[in-house]
This record gives C-alpha cells, sequence and structure tokens, in this order.
C-alpha cells in the first residue's frame, strides 16, 4: 500500500519559464509538506533532468517560449516507453485541456491556480503514478520468480528418466534440434512443498535450514521411492515426485495419494522430533507428458 509519507515523499518537478509561478508552485507544495521538490524555467531540459531522476509527477505549463509544454510531452513519451507520462499540466486556455490530455497527460490546473485544487490534483496523481510504479515492481517480480522456477523444475526429473535420455544418440550427438526424447500418455505428478517456508527461513541461519530441508527431502525420498540425493537437487524448499513413467496401466492418482499421506505422516514424525513444527501443501496432477532434452550436450528436462 501507498502511504501518506511515500507521497509526501514522491520527486516533483516544476516546469514553468516563469520563476514567479515557479516560486508560488513550490511555496504551496512545500507549506503542504512535499519534501522532494525540483525546478527548471527552460524547457528543452525537462528530459534530461527526467531521465536522470525519474520524477513522480511534472507540473508542467504549456505555454512557454522555444519548446511548448506539448513538444515536452512528445520528448517525454520517448522515456517513458510504459505509456503513462507522470504530467500534470498548468494552463489558463481551456482549449488547451483537451490538447494535453489527448497528448498523454493525465490531469490538468487552470490558471490562475486555486490552492486547494493544486494540492488535491498533486495527491491524486501522486498517489496513482506510485500504486502504477508498485504494481509494475510485483508483476516484474512475480515473472522473475516464474522464470526461477521453471528453470528450477528442470533440474528435478527423475534420475531413471534422465538417464535414458543422456543414453539416446540424439543426445550424445549433441544436435542443434530440440529433442522430445519420451512420450506418456498419463502420468501423475505430486508436487509438495512447505508452508510459509519464507517467514521460517528469515528466523533461522543457514546452517539450521539446510539441516531441515536435508532431513525432510531424505524423508520424502524415502517415500517417493527415489534414493538419497544431494539438496542441490530438490526445489528449494518444494519436491517433486512422478509416478508412473514406468508403469503406463497402473492407478497413479491411488499411488500418489498414498504417497501424499506418507509425506504428511513423515512430516508429522519430523515435527515430532524437531521444535519446528512445520506443515505441507501437496498439490496432484495427472496428464499426458513429455520428457525432453535440449541440444550441445547441455541437458534440460521439461515435463
Amino acid at each position: 500500500m501507498i502511504s501518506p509519507i511515500d507521497i509526501l515523499n514522491g520527486k516533483i518537478l516544476i516546469v514553468d519559464d516563469r520563476a514567479v509561478n515557479v516560486a508560488l508552485l513550490e511555496q504551496v507544495l512545500r507549506g503542504a509538506g512535499y519534501v522532494s521538490i525540483a525546478s527548471t524555467t527552460d524547457s528543452s531540459k525537462v528530459c534530461e533532468l527526467h531521465l536522470l531522476n525519474r520524477y513522480d509527477l511534472i507540473l508542467l505549463d504549456l505555454q512557454m517560449p522555444g519548446m511548448d509544454g506539448f513538444q515536452v510531452m512528445e520528448n517525454l513519451k520517448e522515456l517513458e516507453t510504459g505509456g503513462y507520462l507522470p504530467v500534470l499540466v498548468v494552463t489558463a486556455l481551456p482549449a488547451h485541456k483537451l490538447r494535453a490530455l489527448r497528448a498523454g497527460a493525465r490531469d490538468f490546473v487552470s490558471k490562475p491556480i486555486d490552492v486547494a485544487e493544486v494540492l488535491i490534483r498533486v495527491h491524486n496523481m501522486l498517489e496513482v503514478r506510485l500504486l502504477h510504479l508498485e504494481t509494475k515492481r510485483l508483476y516484474d517480480r512475480v515473472v522473475s520468480e516464474q522464470q526461477v522456477s521453471e528453470r528450477l523444475l528442470l533440474n528435478v526429473l527423475p534420475p531413471s528418466i534422465a538417464e535414458r535420455l543422456k543414453a539416446r544418440p540424439e543426445v550424445q550427438a549433441a544436435g542443434a534440434r530440440p529433442l522430445v526424447a519420451e512420450s506418456y500418455a498419463e502420468v501423475t505428478m505430486l508436487f509438495s512443498d512447505l508452508v510459509e517456508f519464507t517467514r521460517f527461513s528469515e528466523g533461522a541461519d543457514v546452517e539450521v535450514l539446510t539441516g531441515v530441508l536435508d532431513d525432510i527431502s531424505t524423508r520424502f525420498d524415502t517415500f517417493a521411492g527415489a534414493p538419497r540425493r544431494r539438496r542441490s537437487e530438490t526445489v528449494g524448499d518444494a519436491y517433486l515426485a512422478a509416478l508412473g513413467l514406468s508403469d503406463p496401466v497402473a492407478l497413479h492418482t491411488i499411488q500418489a495419494a498414498h504417497k501424499a499421506l506418507d509425506l504428511i505422516e513423515a512430516m508429522d514424525r519430523f515435527n515430532g522430533h524437531s521444535r519446528y513444527k512445520l506443515k505441507v501443501r501437496i498439490g496432484i496432477d495427472t496428464r499426458a507428458v513429455k520428457a525432453g532434452a535440449v541440444v550441445k550436450r547441455e541437458l534440460h528436462h521439461d515435463l
């Protein structure tokens, strides 16, 4: 959430060719508690200043000598590739208001200025701008985490399938085209991860965290039918098991349900001898899959 302090700390640029107008707006804003205010009377410097400082709001006069406010907005569009111009125009001409909005401005203030109107519009625009930036940061983080998860999942294919893939002549030859090595009409995947693992990890040092993960991983390996493996071959706080790869007739979902119960009981036993009381979240899905290998001797797998 965007707090009142965040809004008052928003970076503001005032652009007007008349120093008296700049001084008036700056006095109004500072009187309301805004602390990060810059200004210029040279419209040709706006883009350079915005590139360096990435303002959250630009109070822009439209009628200026040399480069007017409309041209400034056109130039700003090259910097704000996301299509959001943080511009609040200041104009005395009613006809310019609609034109400015069409040019990309988010709002306008009329001259002569009304102090209450200026403060409301500045506050609202800063709040929207900061929410826009926060949403973008969250989206980028989700995309980044998803990409990391996808890369990690490439490393958890069961060893038996990995060995079969490595033995294929096409993989050993390291050709230039992707290769689909095996297909299965029906495979059940069981995925288990620790609930609120991030909160748990924040309060544990590295040795404790590694020990807990190794202990849980070993217990899960026992029930998944896999030998003990290094912790680096699992997915952080998560665990993946594949059922039905060697037996296409078996009732994989029943097997998976039994293994899910086994994993829950294994966690209960872990909690019984540990001061940490952890829980697991388990998902089960059955579908057709393909096991694939990628080129140039660097083996990746995808289920």
